[in-house]
């Protein structure tokens, strides 16, 4: 048993570190450490430009805009004309994204970033107007940016949630806190939505994703 875990630990580093991080990246992700803003980790970045990238990704609405990493990683698979709109109720790690915008070579135009919390964000944006909605936020009201995202994607969009796996707790049914019984549930309520089709990738702390078939 033992030897088996030590490969699969091999592996999920080997796939973490597939694509890596650059200088941009790695400052980035250090500053949201400093600041509580965890980042998300390269096996899921990367899996996010690789979404984007397959999407042809216009339009693209972040839930949780942390220290500007994941914005990164979908600007560099968006098309380049794309814009990201960046949701976040901590103006202080928008600041911070700013700055990795910058440092990337992203020009203003391609984001939008809008202070304030989620849920009273969400419903103000044009329903089926997004390629891909991203969701990093408060791990208790992720059900309800499932909602949310449903409306906002267009048919073919993708919806990608952050620590979908949540540090192996969601596996573990003895693990009964409030964020791990939420994020279980998503798991389930995208599983049976006939309107997704759903894959949860074992990359960083887990990304679910899935795509919305019919409206």
């Amino acid at each position: 048993m033992e030897v088996v875990i030590t490969g699969l630990q091999s592996t999920w580093d080997y796939t973490e570190a597939y694509i890596g991080q650059d200088d941009v990246l790695t400052a980035a992700a250090a500053r949201g450490v400093e600041t509580g803003a965890q980042p998300i980790q390269p096996g899921g970045g990367a899996a996010l430009r690789f979404l984007a990238a397959v999407l042809d990704a216009h339009a693209v609405v972040e839930i949780g805009t942390g220290c500007g990493v994941s914005g990164v990683w979908l600007m560099r698979g968006m098309n380049p004309e794309g814009v990201l709109t960046s949701i976040d109720v901590e103006a202080e790690h928008q600041r911070l994204a700013k700055i990795a915008y910058l440092d990337a070579g992203f020009p203003t135009t391609r984001t939008r970033l809008i202070s304030g919390a989620a849920l009273d964000v969400l419903p103000r944006l044009t329903d089926g107007a997004y390629d891909l909605v991203f969701v990093d936020g408060e791990k208790k009201e992720y059900g309800d940016y499932l909602r949310e995202a449903l409306r906002l994607l267009r048919v073919g969009g993708v919806v990608a949630f952050d620590n979908s796996t949540w540090h192996h707790r969601v596996a573990d049914p003895s693990q009964r806190d409030a964020a791990t019984i939420a994020i279980r549930e998503l798991g389930k309520h995208v599983r049976e939505d006939g309107r997704l089709v759903p894959t949860l990738l074992p990359v960083g702390d887990g990304l679910l994703v899935a795509v919305k078939r019919e409206a």
